[in-house]
């Protein structure tokens, strides 16, 4: 006798549809627990920048209504634009989250950053106040908003990247990460850079950005900038960037695809002044965020690989 198989009804069960940012949200939100589970002393870096402010929301949905289980830390080079410093606080004032702040004018006052001439970038700077900052608290996790997509020594880090007594990466020497499984085990000195966020686009923080309606600084979206044209990019006249000789002062209608120490920081042409406008014109760019704004990043001398091995961020 045959059975008389039922139709599945399509209502009957059915679970919703999830988007690839919930899968990239839940695996963000677990690798925050892991953090918060296996490590002793986590500290989260917010900068006021756009990857960060995701990593907040996302630690938000992870550990709220409890407080985090690590506070927030910044290295600021003191060239920092002043909107995301302002935002920043404003931010973390907000969560009612502590913020540790330290400067790479710090380290230069103490005879540990030198630099060689007086305009020269502080970004690369940043890896000594870091370290310190590191040693200073203990922590033995550091949690940032790094992705692999951004520059091809990121794409080389694991999710969980081990830094040795030194604070350095040795990009041939990181542990193995089958099924999600972290080995978290640090000797005294060592730590973890973890990289919650690793696996997502810039295309896709900003349709989380949007999704979740976060505020981001206001140099995100186009706003109007005297800029001048050098070496293929647009640097922003300041006082920190002022125009060389013979170099001819435009206005512009421009936008910050990312934002870091302003001598090192360019932006590009846009009118995109909503999300959905800056998500519009992501989709359609070729160019990674770093290979279009950062003056440092255009130089193997600068290499992130050689930076990151002396241990930046």
């Amino acid at each position: 006798m045959s059975a008389v198989l039922e139709k599945p009804r399509p209502d009957r069960g059915a679970l919703p549809s999830r988007s690839h940012l919930d899968w990239l949200e839940s695996e963000a939100i677990f690798i925050l627990r892991e953090v918060a589970g296996e490590c002793a002393n986590p500290v989260l870096f917010f900068s006021g920048g756009k990857d960060s402010i995701v990593l907040l929301r996302l630690a938000e949905k992870a550990f709220r209504p409890a407080k985090f289980p690590f506070p927030l830390m910044h290295v600021d080079t003191g060239h920092n634009f002043p909107e995301v410093i302002a935002f920043r606080d404003a931010r973390a004032a907000e969560l009612g989250e502590r913020l540790i702040a330290r400067s790479v004018e710090e380290s230069m006052r103490r005879g540990t950053v030198k630099l060689r001439r007086p305009d020269e970038s502080r970004n690369a700077a940043q890896s000594v106040t870091l370290l310190e900052a590191i040693a200073e608290f203990g922590f033995d996790a550091a949690i940032g908003g790094a992705r692999r997509d951004e520059e091809k020594a990121r794409a080389k880090e694991r999710v969980f990247s081990f830094r040795d007594e030194f604070g350095q990466w040795d990009p041939k020497n990181q542990r193995p990460e089958l099924w999600s499984l972290y080995n978290t085990r640090v000797a005294k000195g060592e730590h973890m850079r973890v990289f919650p966020i690793s696996n997502w686009t810039e295309l896709d923080v900003w349709q989380y950005l949007s999704r979740e309606r976060l505020a981001v600084p206001s140099i995100y979206y186009a706003h109007r900038r005297p800029v001048v044209r050098r070496n293929g990019l647009l640097v922003p006249v300041t006082q920190i960037t002022p125009p060389r000789e013979g170099e001819t002062v435009e206005e512009l209608s421009v936008r910050f695809r990312t934002v870091g120490d302003i001598s090192c920081t360019c932006p590009v042409e846009s009118t995109a002044a909503t999300a959905a406008e800056v998500i519009a014109e992501t989709a359609l760019t070729t160019i990674t965020e770093r290979g279009a704004t950062r003056m440092d990043d255009q130089t193997s001398e600068a290499s992130m690989e050689r930076r990151k091995k002396e241990g930046y961020f």
